[in-house]
């Protein structure tokens, strides 16, 4: 700091007190600058501390995670598979000689058996989906679902299946997770057309606000909207599983991929008039 002193009073010239009142200003914005400094470099170091933290944390969830789905993958497919293979080898070893009421239960053991093995099939995919680092790259749309409906196939001998692919432009993204929400979403579209006569299911991609906006629709059951909060939970259906298969956890699949890409997936429907599944990417503009 600087200190004006003089023995005598005397009179200070105007241009004296502001060369005076600048020397002030200037010190006194040095002072609050290093203090602001001082605060932001403290600030900084408790941000990355916690940021190291965070980072410990979330590795060892992760490592937990793993443990986990080893774990389910072993430890518990091991008693599953012994339950549902000794349940059919007694219904063929000694099925002639039990009554029709003792074979229901040991069919029921078996199917109860599959099903937790579906299950837990599901969720250790959704947990991998979940951890899978992001490829991103320029992807195809339009190669990707012809690759999707070539896997899957869809029956023609018992079924009208009319499948309309509209214009599909090129986005960018992770193409092996990408490929996993088209599978399920289109999946879902040609389960849930089974009773309909012709079975129609269209796929395309449209401008909603200036974002390329992927669709799936259908003419199949439908749902009532004011469940649709329940769709991309895990294990939520919205339909009897006596009367479609599945394990609920294919629609939470889709929206944990469209997340990690920064984009939304969400339907319109109506019972009995089909229904439409919207996403939309991240970054991704009309084209």
């Amino acid at each position: 700091m600087m200190a004006v002193h003089q023995a005598t009073p005397r009179d200070w010239k105007p241009d004296e007190i502001l060369v005076v009142q600048e020397v002030v200003e200037r010190c006194w914005a040095t002072i609050e600058r290093r203090t602001a400094e001082e605060r932001l470099n403290q600030l900084n170091s408790e941000l990355e501390q916690r940021v190291l933290e965070r980072t410990e944390q979330l590795e060892a969830a992760n490592k937990e995670l793993e443990a986990f789905s080893y774990s389910v993958s072993h430890d518990l497919r091991a008693p599953l598979r012994t339950m549902d293979g000794f349940s059919q080898a007694v219904l063929e070893d000694y099925g002639p000689q039990l009554p029709e009421e003792g074979r229901r239960y040991l069919q029921t053991i078996s199917k109860g058996a599959q099903r937790m093995g579906e299950l837990i099939d599901d969720l250790l995919e959704f947990a991998r989906l979940s951890r899978q680092v992001l490829k991103t790259q320029t992807v195809a749309m339009d190669v990707l679902v012809r690759t999707v409906l070539q896997e899957l196939n869809p029956p023609q001998q018992d079924r009208q299946i009319e499948v309309h692919t509209g214009e599909l432009p090129p986005c960018l993204g992770d193409s092996a997770l990408l490929k996993q929400v088209w599978l399920n979403l289109i999946s879902n579209a040609l389960k849930y057309t089974r009773k309909c006569k012709p079975a129609i299911v269209e796929i395309g991609c449209t401008a909603l606000n200036d974002t390329n906006t992927y669709f799936v629709r259908d003419n199949g059951t439908g749902f009532d909207m004011q469940y649709a909060h329940k769709l991309f939970g895990v294990f939520q259906r919205l339909h009897r599983a006596e009367d479609y298969e599945g394990t609920g956890v294919g629609l939470a699949i889709v929206q944990r991929v469209v997340h990690r890409h920064g984009g939304r997936v969400w339907a319109q429907a109506s019972v009995d008039h089909g229904a439409t599944f919207y996403f939309t990417l991240g970054g991704e503009t009309k084209s």
